[in-house]
């Protein structure tokens, strides 16, 4: 079985798909992870591999073709990524969205930080994604229709999150 989580930063996206490999006793595929993982093999920094992405599709290209191969490889997953429920054939396909205020607020939390900074940078950093996910892949990232369920995250604690997600993989057969 593949699950794929999306959502943007403050979403709970990262909370969720935790929590779905527990439940269903399946491995967590987290991109940031991947992409970290490749800026260790290349022996450079997180902060250096994210110029490298804003300067072309390489690096987005490198993730992408990881959580692919690991999506073939028979052992399924709850695959966590922006663009995971466009990339991956999944039995299930899950978007969490919620308001930029609450997203900040948790972003804020979770880095200590104001929660305006929080904002600012939230909003830069989806202006810059939005961009190249449309340069890059031709997606419109605020386009829902690839995706079997779309939850607001905002509206419902992890657990009430976890419950509804369970539903829908209790719905299409996929427990």
């Amino acid at each position: 079985m593949i699950i794929t989580i999306s959502g943007a930063p403050g979403t709970g996206t990262s909370t969720l798909a935790r929590s779905l490999s527990t439940e269903l006793k399946l491995r967590w595929v987290n991109s940031g992870n991947l992409f970290r993982k490749i800026a260790a093999e290349k022996n450079i920094s997180v902060k250096d591999m994210n110029r490298l992405a804003e300067k072309g599709p390489e690096v987005d290209y490198l993730v992408d073709d990881a959580q692919r191969t690991l999506a073939k490889d028979g052992s399924g997953g709850v695959f966590e990524g922006r663009l995971s429920g466009h990339l991956l054939t999944a039995d299930l396909k899950v978007l969490l969205k919620a308001d930029l205020r609450t997203r900040a607020e948790r972003i804020s939390r979770r880095e200590a930080k104001l929660i305006e900074d929080a904002m600012a940078e939230t909003r830069a950093r989806e202006e810059s994604e939005a961009r190249r996910y449309k340069m890059y892949y031709n997606i419109d990232i605020n386009d829902y229709s690839a995706y079997d369920l779309v939850v607001d995250s905002g509206r419902f604690d992890e657990a009430g999150t976890l419950a509804i997600v369970m539903a829908a993989v209790r719905g299409r057969g996929c427990q």
